[in-house]
């Protein structure tokens, strides 16, 4: 059976939605900014970002300060104003930490329908925060369409929030972390908007994105049970990072993930790099430690495994402290979802989308029905990875519009082949 989607008319929609919402926007923005904008400081030196209280006895999503801000790009500026929130949060190990969320409001008002938007900003650098350019501090390609995807939410009427979810330390990939600073995120927009707790949520988010995606619907049975998350759609997704290693070892698009992610498990899990990374691996690593993924991705076309580790090591995946960040974060390994969700991969050549495992993508989707979670899966063939993302984002919108709405699912749990095993890799 085939689960492929057509994609002319979803892409000819998203683009004329991104670019006629954008538009009109922009037509009737008005002269006025707020801060923060253009010109601001960086988030890793503002002061609205960093938290010196005592977060003992502050409660999951407990708003600690907030602000106005204007959504905007660093050169125009749109009608729509919004608030930043500075709340508590939690890390992968349990820990009190805090982030920062960006909370908007639909310019017609109506029924309050919340969506968490996780934008793909798959960053080093705190340049790359969500709040920081939706604020039109800084923008990229992917800032920009995103910002885009955003505005036809809002648009359509949908109350929006948008978390800076990898945290202060920019930790990238790192799942339940991901997921609580999503689900706290809602919880602290409610809070500010004084919304109940059985407003309806909804969970979007492509590549980067699917992380807080995927793992905030995952955690959220014991994290979160009291919010009323009614569905969650996540594109491109990277299940097992143990198989995308071997798919872009030496690409010339993608190989720049490589010390992207070392410099992330460093982050996270204080890995002693110097154990395993050799001169090239270290001197690349620092080169990429305050980037975003536009900047990095392409940047060391041909890069391996291989060149980044010295003997006796003949890759990252010899590596024990990098395989045991790689395993802490496969998904379908942190709980059950509760809700409904869509999961959908471009599907370029045999193996995926140039970044993505359909194979994984599939085996998470066929996990998920046997434990017996409503599974819509979508399949874009002939589409690599960013070209995915443009029929991902109506075919989101569209599944949770119908959810919102209570409308059946188009599961097919009963009909997924046999995808590919998520087995934890032995530790070296």
């Amino acid at each position: 059976m085939s689960f492929g989607v057509r994609t002319s008319w979803l892409r000819v929609g998203v683009i004329g939605l991104v670019v006629g919402v954008i538009a009109g926007m922009l037509a009737s923005a008005p002269p006025a900014q707020a801060t923060p904008g253009p010109g601001s400081p960086l988030p890793s030196a503002d002061p609205f970002y960093s938290y010196d209280a005592s977060l003992a006895g502050v409660a999951p999503g407990a708003v600690l300060r907030s602000r106005p801000m204007q959504f905007r790009t660093p050169t125009m500026s749109t009608p729509i104003t919004g608030s930043q929130v500075l709340y508590r949060t939690t890390d992968q190990f349990g820990r009190s930490v805090v982030t920062v969320a960006t909370v908007l409001r639909p310019l017609t008002p109506g029924p309050t329908r919340l969506v968490s938007y996780h934008m793909a900003y798959d960053a080093l650098g705190s340049q790359c925060d969500p709040s920081y350019t939706l604020s039109g501090g800084y923008t990229n390609g992917t800032a920009t369409a995103e910002q885009g995807v955003i505005a036809g939410y809002l648009a359509a009427g949908y109350t929006v929030v948008v978390p800076d979810y990898e945290g202060e330390k920019l930790q990238w990939t790192i799942g339940r972390q991901s997921g609580y600073a999503a689900l706290d995120g809602v919880r602290a927009a409610q809070s500010f908007l004084r919304l109940p707790q059985s407003t309806p949520v909804g969970l979007v988010g492509y590549s980067g994105g699917s992380i807080p995606t995927q793992f905030g619907a995952e955690v959220a049975p014991r994290y979160a049970p009291e919010l009323n998350i009614v569905g969650a759609a996540a594109g491109g997704l990277p299940v097992d990072l143990a198989h995308n290693l071997p798919y872009i070892n030496g690409s010339a698009k993608w190989a720049g993930v490589i010390p992207a992610l070392v410099v992330a498990y460093q982050r996270t899990y204080r890995l002693d790099t110097s154990t395993f990374l050799s001169a090239r691996g270290r001197q690349v690593a620092a080169d990429v430690s305050d980037e975003c993924i536009s900047e990095f991705a392409s940047k060391y076309a041909g890069l391996t495994s291989a060149d980044m580790v010295k003997p006796p090591y003949t890759g990252l995946l010899d590596v024990p402290q990098v395989v045991r960040a790689i395993n802490d974060n496969i998904m379908g390994r942190s709980g059950t979802p509760a809700t409904k969700m869509l999961l959908a991969v471009g599907h370029y050549n045999a193996i995926g989308d140039t970044l993505m495992i359909t194979g994984d993508v599939i085996g998470l989707a066929d996990d998920y029905c046997s434990r017996g979670v409503d599974i819509t899966y979508r399949q874009l063939n002939g589409l690599t990875h960013q070209e995915a993302f443009l029929p991902f984002e109506p075919l989101a919108l569209h599944y949770l519009t119908e959810r919102f709405a209570g409308a059946p699912t188009q599961s097919n749990c009963g009909s997924l082949p046999r995808g590919n095993s998520l087995a934890p890799l032995p530790v070296p």
